[in-house]
């Protein structure tokens, strides 16, 4: 009923490539057979409106069983195996049945005994449509339990559209890699999922299952640089990077541009309140972008851009509302505008206030990143008695170099790139950079 359109393009591809996984290759056939399976099993063990989550990587099952939960009407709760404080989540998503798979594909069905009386998910019930449940990333607080309307989400993929071989590099909990998969199967190409996601094994995998796609973070992109794996791996099957998530310096788009030029290099932007929106870059080594479509407006106030989408969360289940009386949303993104285009400047929570004036560390880190022998720069705040922040930078360097001669060669550089307050007044060097599970910086 909620996906026939998806169930009968698998019909018409049965023998078509689907999913790699552990180093196998399972056809549309496969992942029909998985689908029938689950959806039997949930008809047996689940009502239609219960909520149920999933703790898993992508994997046959665990994409059949999605497919399987919107169509018998569950609200879904994806975990990866990346996510912390799973037990509060549960209790915050109000879940009733749980599923975990281990890393081998197993998987364990429990009972939670929790009832969902969320006045939210009683409103989704008198719809009689499924749902899904997604949690912020927590970067400002505690994670927010987001509620969407999963009908509103699978309009966008009716209309059958060209597909590339994809590698599933967004975790099973992220609405980028959620909308990544939907847009895979509902169009039958093919999702390639790497037993580790790092330089090494992603461009290893992409040379030996000739990988189309890689939608990815810009942090990740950097580590594909500086660990140059795309030296000892064939990556020449790539046509699209796409990135998101966090922000991008602008050096390390021109450097992978430069090295890479048939690639096409594409910025995404979305969010768990609105879902993923379309956009179009400048050109490939630009970070101008257009972001909305015909679903969405867009305005920017005090430079500021907010966002009102018919695909928007139905709300929060353990928080206020995040839109204001007309239905706009803060992104909390700093931008600049140019025509039709703009640019991400940064996160308001990630500014760092030096004496009142603002400084956003990606601009910081695309000037630190040109300097010669610096592979990668993580800006933050430090505190200060005087100025209540002055700006601090953890550098890896390509070769070693003496501390000091490091700190006068950053002066002198910056000084003609920089206002005299961005420039980083703490410089520590390190041999890795701190990532999160995500492959997203960590400042600090």
């Amino acid at each position: 009923m909620y996906i026939d359109f998806i169930i009968e393009r698998f019909k018409e591809s049965l023998d078509k490539e689907a999913v790699i996984w552990n180093n196998s290759v399972y056809d549309y056939r496969y992942l029909l057979d998985k689908y029938e399976f689950w959806l039997d099993f949930l008809k047996e063990n689940t009502q239609p409106g219960s909520v149920v989550a999933v703790r898993a990587d992508y994997n046959p099952d665990s994409i059949s069983l999605m497919l399987a939960l919107i169509e018998n009407g569950n609200i879904f709760v994806p975990f990866s195996f990346a996510n912390k404080d799973i037990e509060e989540k549960i209790q915050s998503a109000e879940v009733e049945h749980y599923i975990k798979f281990d890393k081998e594909g197993n998987f364990q069905f429990i009972d939670t005994e929790i009832k969902a009386n969320h006045q939210l998910i009683e409103e989704l019930r008198q719809r009689k449509h499924p749902g899904v449940i997604v949690f912020s990333s927590g970067s400002t607080g505690k994670p927010k339990a987001a509620l969407h309307d999963y009908t509103h989400l699978l309009n966008k993929f009716k209309v059958q559209r060209a597909t590339l071989r994809t590698v599933t590099f967004l975790l099973f909990d992220h609405w980028g890699g959620i909308n990544t998969l939907l847009y895979i199967l509902s169009n039958t190409g093919v999702i390639g999922v790497p037993d580790v996601r790092s330089p090494e094994e992603v461009c290893e995998f992409i040379e030996r299952y000739k990988i189309e796609l890689l939608p990815t973070t810009p942090t990740f992109i950097n580590l594909i640089l500086i660990s140059k794996a795309y030296l000892k791996h064939d990556i020449s099957s790539l046509k699209v990077v796409s990135y998101g998530t966090e922000m991008m310096p602008e050096s390390t788009l021109k450097a992978f541009n430069k090295l890479f030029p048939k690639i096409t290099l594409k910025q995404t932007y979305g969010l768990t309140e609105l879902g993923v929106m379309r956009t179009k870059s400048e050109s490939n080594d630009s970070l101008w972008v257009k972001v909305g479509g015909e679903d969405y407006e867009t305005k920017v106030v005090d430079n500021v851009l907010f966002i009102k989408a018919k695909t928007s969360i139905l709300g929060y289940l353990n928080a206020p509302s995040p839109f204001d009386d007309e239905g706009w949303y803060n992104t909390g993104d700093r931008v600049e505008q140019k025509g039709e285009y703009i640019r991400f400047l940064g996160r308001e929570n990630d500014i760092i206030n030096v004496g009142g004036q603002k400084v956003f560390p990606a601009e910081v880190e695309s000037v630190l990143m040109q300097i010669d022998n610096i592979n990668e720069a993580t800006v933050f705040g430090k505190s200060n008695p005087i100025m209540g922040n002055v700006v601090a930078a953890k550098i890896i360097l390509d070769k070693e170099e003496p501390l000091n001669r490091l700190k006068s060669k950053i002066r002198k550089y910056c000084k003609n790139k920089l206002e005299a307050y961005k420039v980083p007044v703490h410089i520590e060097i390190t041999e890795k950079t701190k990532v999160s599970e995500r492959f997203k910086k960590v400042r600090g």
